[in-house]
């Protein structure tokens, strides 16, 4: 079985959805102050997300989640561990080609 793009959008947008919903819960958001159990909740997700997808997640700037990182101290990439991975072999497929002159 085969899924097409359109159902792993689909897919990821229901994985998101439950994630925000259950941040949500964590805690009211009340003008801008989000509980100690969203904070944790939120590096959870980063820690094996990365930075930029838990902001997109669960619609948190990442500029905040960078600072609260920051704040207390956790060290958390940018991207996935695969992506350095994958952009390392794009590079090289990349370099392959240029010198063939495409």
């Amino acid at each position: 079985m085969t899924i097409t793009k359109l159902e792993a959008k689909m897919f990821n947008q229901v994985f998101n959805d439950e994630k925000k919903d259950v941040f949500i819960s964590l805690g009211a958001y009340d003008g801008g102050h989000y509980t100690r159990e969203q904070i944790d909740y939120a590096f959870d997700i980063a820690s094996e997300f990365g930075i930029r997808a838990t902001s997109r997640i669960l619609g948190i700037p990442r500029r905040t989640l960078q600072r609260w990182h920051r704040k207390y101290g956790i060290v958390v990439k940018r991207c996935p561990y695969w992506v350095y991975e994958w952009a390392t072999r794009r590079r090289k497929r990349k370099e392959f080609w240029e010198r063939r002159g495409y």
